[in-house]
């Protein structure tokens, strides 16, 4: 089946240092979809990428599809404390297939100042 890895699952960035995280399918993928989830908040869609080596901007953010639409990327310049939370990528590899077939994993983000007293 449809497996999606997201690498690293888990990173510490200090605010105002650059990051990348990526996800990477086992399969040819019809679409992908990124979200954020705030601490104790839901997961928010950020966008979803269709085209083979498409890539969008979001001011700092920047999403990539790569050409074999197996890999995706999001990279964020210069984070700030607004960029606290969990990022998730979700995966669909037919684009008639039920919504069971997406497949998520968590990748977290944690700025500096939430470790501050």
């Amino acid at each position: 089946g449809q497996q999606i890895m997201q690498i690293p699952q888990y990173q510490h960035v200090q605010e105002g240092e650059d990051f990348t995280t990526y996800c990477n399918s086992s399969t040819t993928l019809n679409n992908i979809q990124w979200y954020k989830q705030r601490p104790g908040g839901h997961p928010v869609f950020l966008i979803m990428l269709v085209k083979s080596g498409e890539v969008k901007k979001q001011k700092r953010l920047t999403f990539q599809f790569e050409e074999a639409k197996k890999n995706s990327s999001l990279h964020i310049t210069a984070t700030q404390t607004t960029d606290e939370g969990s990022y998730f990528c979700a995966g669909h590899s037919a684009p008639q297939a039920p919504a069971a077939c997406l497949q998520i994993l968590p990748w977290v983000f944690r700025s500096r100042s939430s470790y501050s007293p």
